[in-house]
């Protein structure tokens, strides 16, 4: 469990709770190891507190250094994938609407990633939302976030995380 004035993240009951108080923040928990490098892993994320363009999601292929990708979905019911890198944030894929994740709160979406050597697809609740190629990252630790991007609070709840090995 964290603590600090931006939030807390927190873990109980099978679930790993990310809640932040209301201010502009960012809260993340990762874990670094195992090292994941082809596979596809699914896990739920359900904002209880969330609105507009507060995101939340998945970090993967975190490296020892703090570049990952993020996985986003926002309250409004977009859908975006950025790099970090060297502390630098860029867009691979830009917000787009999705049909597939469900806007405010309360709500759940089960998120899917598959990620096969520099290819990645992305999918929300089975669905298929876009697929990216980038070579920068291809392995890495896992984690997920949260943003609240409005001044009000957030709180998304994280739970039944599965990966898969995927054979080249």
């Amino acid at each position: 469990m964290s603590h600090s004035e931006q939030g807390s993240v927190a873990y109980g009951n099978d679930e790993l709770t990310i809640a932040i108080g209301e201010t502009d923040a960012y809260l993340y928990s990762i874990r670094e190891n195992p090292i994941f490098t082809n596979y596809y892993l699914e896990i739920t994320a359900a904002p209880s507190l969330c609105r507009e363009l507060d995101e939340y999601g998945v970090l993967f292929r975190v490296s020892q250094t703090l570049d990952y990708y993020r996985f986003s979905l926002s309250c409004n019911g977009q859908v975006r994938l950025d790099r970090i890198s060297g502390g630098q944030a860029s867009s691979p894929q830009p917000w787009i609407l999705s049909g597939a994740v469900p806007p405010g709160a309360p709500s759940s979406s089960r998120l899917g990633i598959l990620a096969v050597g520099s290819e990645m697809k992305f999918y929300v609740n089975e669905h298929f939302q876009f697929s990216v190629v980038d070579p920068l990252l291809t392995a890495g630790g896992l984690g997920v976030f949260a943003r609240s991007t409005n001044g009000m609070a957030v709180t998304v709840n994280f739970s039944n995380l599965v990966v898969f090995e995927v054979t080249q």
